[in-house]
């Protein structure tokens, strides 16, 4: 059974501290995993009030390389001086965001990944982290047509390209019920993670999907197409929240119906 904890999200209640980040807290049979740290300490200082003891986590994975699921590895590290962070071996400090024609820096804050090189594992095109947790590389191609689209770049130089994101990772759970999937913001694509996860698992169903899905940007028609191909995919249930945004959430809501669930800080999760 898995046991999941929104530690940080756009959307709060009661006294938990909310911001624009994403922080899960998992407990895997046992197994206490992190699961990004939103853009402060607000995730920890939340896990204190819920009663969760940082020091515990076995081992963290981060979703992407941005810096609002990195931007409270610090307060992480201060609270838990042992367990590794997994990331994709192309994750660097090199995303930027567009406006106009200005490029502003999103990235894992500056030298962190020398900083605290030791508390690293990179991760390639599928890894088992433990028994049953998996971590999943993109392996869709075309998927910088998703970064130009929303204005997402990587730096090479001093040129600014679109990301085609070599950075980000899916982590997938095995359980008696299917898989669950956890993903940070799904920035390929929700339906493209879900095929690349049933590609490595075949015959394997999905009964979980977790995470944000970066739609805020997104027209009601194209979400409400998403839905219907997450319905054709065959989720089972999906919790999602952080990038999704209120507008998006709603159609999702109206296309799926109880299928589809509102993350929000504090929220507790069993499947």
């Amino acid at each position: 059974m898995i046991k999941a904890t929104v530690l940080i999200d756009n959307l709060t209640s009661g006294a938990l501290a909310a911001e624009w980040g994403l922080a899960i807290h998992i407990d895997y049979d046992g197994h206490k995993i992190l699961l990004d740290t939103g853009a402060t300490e607000r995730f920890a200082q939340n896990a204190g009030k819920l009663g969760i003891d940082l020091n515990a986590v076995e081992l963290g994975v981060l979703s992407h390389a941005h810096y609002d699921h990195a931007g409270g590895l610090a307060a992480f590290f201060a609270r838990n001086t042992y367990a590794p962070i997994y990331l994709r071996q192309g994750a660097k400090e090199n995303c930027y965001g567009k406006r106009w024609i200005f490029h502003k820096y999103i990235g894992i804050p500056h030298g962190f990944l020398r900083k605290y090189a030791d508390r690293f594992r990179y991760t390639g095109s599928h890894e088992e982290l433990l028994p049953g947790v998996h971590a999943l590389a993109h392996h869709t191609d075309g998927l910088k047509v998703f970064g130009e689209k929303n204005h997402l770049y990587v730096r090479q130089g001093r040129r600014f390209l679109p990301d085609a994101f070599a950075h980000e990772q899916t982590l997938v759970f095995e359980t008696e019920k299917g898989l669950a999937v956890f993903s940070g913001c799904s920035h390929g694509g929700v339906d493209n993670i879900i095929k690349e996860v049933l590609d490595v698992f075949p015959g394997r169903r999905i009964c979980a999907v977790v995470g944000g899905f970066h739609l805020f940007h997104t027209s009601q028609e194209d979400v409400r197409a998403l839905a219907r191909r997450l319905r054709e995919i065959g989720a089972e249930q999906i919790y999602t929240g952080h990038c999704t945004g209120q507008a998006a959430y709603q159609a999702l809501r109206e296309e799926l119906g109880e299928q589809a669930a509102q993350l929000h800080t504090g929220m507790e999760m069993l499947i």
